[in-house]
């Protein structure tokens, strides 16, 4: 069992390129391709938007002005996949299984298309192993990273959160965030490949991050079917910020990759009150694998 094909949602922001570099390093640990993805906005789409008042020679400015900013973000989208993989070595472009077979090593791809960002994302994620997606920009509110919520709510994939700085490694020590729901299951098994792989696996819990369901005890005895050995850590909030402990627990084991469940909560309540995963996507600084 292993990630053969990832996607990379490619955006344009000062995130994109940590992104490719953390994409890259997974590839290299599985030997896969990364598709790299940038939706261009359907200046046609703009159109309905423009609402009622407008003369059709204004409604023709604005779109004419959205398709020409979407072609210069493009632009520096597809500059941005060149510049990156130009002082490349070992590493293969490749549009197809064939060719990718044959490279013996990790291969890059990238495509430009028009439409709906969130629809063409979702649904093109749901025929990769996994997605990563760059980290929120700085300053950026986490609910307008629409990539990001389209793969976790409408792919059925699980989806890696690059840092903003690129890590050295993935893999080699994780945690695993449990509180026994649905999403934390989810969670387990879509990282079993790394956790497989894994030198060393801490489940991380807390009597504040448990929901209903199985407390880690039980999530322990299931990797131990799987042979993989898991220590049980419990953490304590931060300043009464369940987030803040879990990433504290995940950096004072060195783990450099931290799978969780998303949206416990209903993401409406996560929005307006915060939560653990609000809190994880906004501040973590390694990879974190989440499902929904």
């Amino acid at each position: 069992m292993a990630y053969r094909r990832l996607l990379l949602p490619l955006t344009g922001t000062a995130a994109g390129e940590a992104a490719l570099a953390t994409a890259l390093i997974a590839a290299r640990v599985w030997t896969a391709h990364v598709h790299c993805l940038h939706v261009r906005v359907d200046a046609r789409d703009v159109a309905p938007l423009a609402g009622e008042g407008l003369s059709g020679a204004m409604i023709e400015e604005m779109m004419a002005a959205t398709e020409r900013e979407s072609g210069e973000r493009a632009d520096r989208v597809r500059a941005l996949f060149e510049r990156f993989t130009s002082g490349l070595g070992g590493v293969t472009l490749a549009d197809n299984p064939d060719t990718a077979a044959k490279s013996g090593g990790p291969t890059l791809s990238f495509e430009s298309i028009a439409g709906r960002e969130e629809d063409i994302v979702a649904q093109q994620s749901r025929l990769y192993d996994m997605a990563v997606v760059p980290h929120p920009e700085a300053g950026e509110d986490v609910s307008s990273s629409d990539a990001l919520h389209a793969i976790l709510f409408d792919s059925g994939r699980p989806v890696l959160i690059a840092p903003r700085v690129a890590p050295i490694d993935i893999g080699t020590r994780v945690c695993v965030a449990w509180n026994g729901t649905a999403e934390s299951a989810a969670a387990v098994a879509a990282a079993l490949p790394w956790l497989h792989k894994a030198s060393a696996v801490q489940i991380l819990c807390s009597d504040e991050y448990q929901r209903r369901g199985p407390k880690a005890e039980g999530i322990q005895a299931y990797l131990r079917w799987h042979s993989i050995p898991a220590e049980i850590v419990p953490f304590k909030p931060q300043t009464r910020e369940v987030g803040a402990g879990l990433l504290g627990a995940a950096r004072d084991f060195g783990a450099d990759l931290l799978t969780m469940g998303a949206y416990s909560h209903s993401r409406l309540r996560q929005l307006i009150l915060g939560g653990v995963t609000r809190h994880v996507l906004e501040n973590a600084e390694i990879p974190v694998m989440m499902c929904r």
